[in-house]
């Protein structure tokens, strides 16, 4: 991989995809983004799209309220659709079989000090994109039939 940096569009390949979402008809930009995600989570073995999916999920996580603007100087020149909610879930399911994965991009990386940022990188994409929690509805609690709320009760 012909890497010069470790951001998410700082390579070869993934430059390769910001031009190739350039190209692309709008309409057909999600697709591009949802088909290198699928294929990625869905690889065994060697990941042959690991630099695309990050890329993707650069850009989806981008679009997660409150971040940050994403600094990608690589990245696509024309402005991206909004995004659909589910792309966010394939996005963190693909960084997690990336970040998990022995061979690929962990075997691209000369220097140690490179290979900790790439995946500092990682880890902060996978915060922004992780599924919130689950919210736990509280009970809506009525006074029982005859109860005042101030626990009184009412003449029978």
């Amino acid at each position: 991989m012909g890497t010069w940096d470790t951001g998410p569009f700082d390579n070869d390949t993934a430059a390769d995809f910001a031009n190739a979402l350039d190209d692309a008809e709008p309409e057909a930009r999600e697709a591009l983004i949802r088909g290198v995600l699928v294929r990625t989570i869905d690889a065994t073995g060697y990941l042959t799209e690991a630099e695309e999916a990050v890329a993707a999920a650069a850009l989806i996580a981008a679009q997660c309220p409150g971040v940050e603007p994403i600094d990608m100087p690589y990245g696509p020149e024309t402005p991206v659709p909004v995004f659909p909610a589910d792309l966010r879930d394939l996005a963190y399911e693909a960084l997690a079989r990336i970040a998990s994965g022995e061979d690929g991009l962990a075997s691209s990386w000369v220097d140690p000090e490179d290979w900790r940022q790439w995946r500092s990188i990682l880890a902060r994409l996978r915060a922004v994109l992780a599924p919130a929690p689950p919210s736990i509805a509280l009970f809506d609690v009525q006074p029982a039939k005859g109860v005042v709320a101030d626990g009184g009760i009412t003449g029978r």
